[in-house]
């Protein structure tokens, strides 16, 4: 079974350093274009279906505002 997952990005946290879209191996992040409260354009989520649950956005976050869940059931 291939793993799948879920990324959860906090945009009003996200300052926009996009770390996290240069880390992802399957690109399921890319910059919004739309600016968050503060003016800054957070990173996104726009192919949550290739996600693998690697960690590897959270991980890198500095702001700590993104979660990444594994789906039920999905191999870990």
């Amino acid at each position: 079974m291939v793993r799948r997952g879920r990324v959860v990005i906090d945009q009003e946290v996200c300052k926009g350093c996009f770390l996290c879209i240069r880390s992802c191996p399957r690109a399921i992040l890319e910059r919004d274009t739309q600016p968050n409260s503060t003016g800054t354009y957070p990173s996104k989520v726009v192919h949550e279906q290739k996600c693998i649950a690697c960690g590897n956005c959270f991980e890198v976050c500095p702001d700590v505002c993104i979660t990444v869940y594994a789906w039920e059931g999905a191999e870990t």
